[in-house]
């Protein structure tokens, strides 16, 4: 071979700038870099995924299973490209940095624009898996040419070093680059660090082995994936504002990226006034003009259970405020607690004008208590009794939810309930979801409770259901202090009611180790 067709040395042209020992420390430095890069990517894709999409437990393992089989084919195509190890390597550095970088802005772009999310999320996982596999090969042949050893010792060197980068890429994901940079600047921020660290192998460590023209050539394509990158996250805001918008019929009015979910707040002009809509992880958690119905159904039968002398209700979500709206409407009410997972919600719900003429200010009532916590885990924690449980949850769409759907769940909330007191849990819809809806009846008894179903219209949501439980059996009825907008006893009554198409199943109660309510809930939306 000669120099023109292999990237070789001789005497006088060393392999590296640097001495050999400096140059090892040099690759192995990049191999850690790559590493923490390529898990990177990988996590920013599974959490996309479970942002826009839920259930993280399969896009854990679509994204994972492509990936590492990609991996397998780029270890084999990679062979023919040891004859030119520093030249391969930097071509597939750039590619990985300029494909890995954007990957989630073309991820969301796919989601918002053409729905082909999944498919375009498998696509990507490959290519990038391809070019990770094809990562060790290239850089084993680099090592061994700084400093001859046997195989056994240079793969041990190699693998330790990029199960140390694994690591902290894995780290470095959830703790640092989504709390400063958010989903679409942190994958570019990745690309760039991918992007720099391969620039130095090649440009600085193994400089010697590249003709001119090779660097030039190089020097070019890293630039332009630089700039590529920059203007992307330049662009990047502008860019999630548009896509943003493209997903939801009304114009958006706030929007927030929290470490939980993304909150977007819709509202149009009507003829009866405006028409404000809460999505939460592009899912609507109620509009406006007819929230008010959903409210009173969800709050005021379990109420009914209040003590006139005086007693305590236990929210768990809800971090809009509107339930606990209906709550305070009752005088004999000594105290309500409200516990919300995310932060941001309730800072939004007391900030934000729309929300708060919504809420009514319910937030900061002298006998509300807001709580910033998990509710599995304040639940388990807690030592408090309730007279009135609501359980205000986002559906059980996805793993973080489908917990809050459990017998082992249910099974702590009783523990907190007074032995006349009552829960209700919002059940999706006994008509667009039915094994859902009784799924989550099945499970309250399977935690020791008695229901009692009941189901409503509310017109942005269609024909809606709740599970009103206690201890014994509760009666469905109304003892408000106030008339309300929309329900009344005779309303109630009939609420109770299911029709033949819709009456009850008989299906297995949901539980942490079997969450069939998961898998019940993904199944039976995917037609509507």
């Amino acid at each position: 071979m000669t120099p023109e067709t292999t990237e070789t040395s001789t005497a006088d042209s060393p392999l590296s700038t640097l001495r050999p020992r400096l140059a090892r420390s040099a690759l192995l430095a990049v191999v850690f870099i790559c590493a923490a890069c390529g898990l990177a990517y990988e996590l920013a894709l599974i959490s996309l995924g479970s942002f826009l999409i839920g259930n993280t437990a399969t896009q854990a393992s679509i994204v994972l299973s492509v990936m590492v089989f990609a991996m397998g084919i780029g270890s084999l195509a990679a062979k023919p490209l040891q004859r030119w190890p520093a030249t391969a390597f930097a071509i597939i550095e750039l590619l990985l940095a300029f494909i890995g970088g954007l990957s989630v802005l073309a991820l969301y772009a796919a989601f918002a624009y053409l729905s082909i999310y999944t498919s375009a999320m498998v696509v990507i996982a490959f290519v990038l898996g391809l070019l990770i596999g094809a990562e060790i090969p290239l850089l084993m042949v680099l090592l061994q040419k700084i400093r001859r050893q046997d195989a056994g010792s240079a793969v041990a060197d190699m693998f330790a070093v990029d199960y140390v980068g694994a690591l902290v890429g894995g780290l470095c994901f959830p703790f640092l680059l989504l709390p400063m940079f958010g989903q679409l600047r942190g994958a570019l921020v990745v690309g760039l660090v991918n992007a720099t660290a391969s620039a130095f192998l090649v440009f600085v460590v193994f400089a010697p082995m590249l003709s001119r023209v090779r660097r030039a050539v190089l020097g070019g394509a890293t630039l332009l994936v630089v700039a590529a990158l920059i203007g992307a996250m330049v662009f990047s805001d502008r860019f999630e504002v548009t896509a943003r918008q493209a997903l939801y019929r009304d114009p958006v009015v706030a929007a927030e990226r929290t470490a939980y979910q993304e909150i977007v707040i819709t509202e149009r002009r009507t003829a009866s006034g405006p028409d404000t809509r809460l999505f939460l992880n592009g899912d609507l958690q109620f509009s406006s003009v007819d929230e008010y119905r959903y409210h009173e159904a969800l709050v005021h039968p379990a109420m009914a259970a209040l003590p006139d002398r005086g007693g305590r209700v236990l929210i768990l979500g809800g971090g809009d405020g509107l339930a606990l709206r209906e709550v305070l409407r009752y005088p004999n009410l000594d105290a309500v607690t409200l516990v919300e997972l995310d932060p941001e919600m309730i800072s939004l719900s007391r900030t934000d004008p729309r929300l708060k003429r919504l809420n009514e200010g319910s937030l900061d009532a002298p006998r509300a208590s807001v709580v910033t916590a998990d509710a599995f885990s304040w639940i388990r924690e807690s030592r408090d009794s309730f007279d009135v449980i609501i359980i205000d949850m986002p559906d059980p769409d996805d793993t973080a939810t489908a917990k809050l759907y459990s017998a082992e769940f249910y099974g702590m909330v009783r523990s907190h309930l007074n032995p006349t007191g009552s829960i209700v849990v919002q059940s999706g819809s006994p008509y667009f979801a039915p094994q859902s809806f009784w799924c989550i009846g099945s499970t309250l008894t399977e935690a020791g409770l008695r229901t009692v179903p009941f189901h409503v219209d509310v017109p942005a949501f269609g024909d809606w259901g709740f599970h009103l439980a206690g201890r014994t059996a509760p009666a469905l009825r109304l003892n408000a202090p106030s008339p309300l907008r929309f329900l009344d006893a005779s309303t109630l009554a009939a609420a109770g009611s299911f029709p033949p198409d819709r009456g009850p199943m008989n299906v297995p109660a949901s539980t942490l180790m079997d969450p069939r309510i998961l898998r019940y809930a993904q199944s039976e939306w995917t037609a509507y």
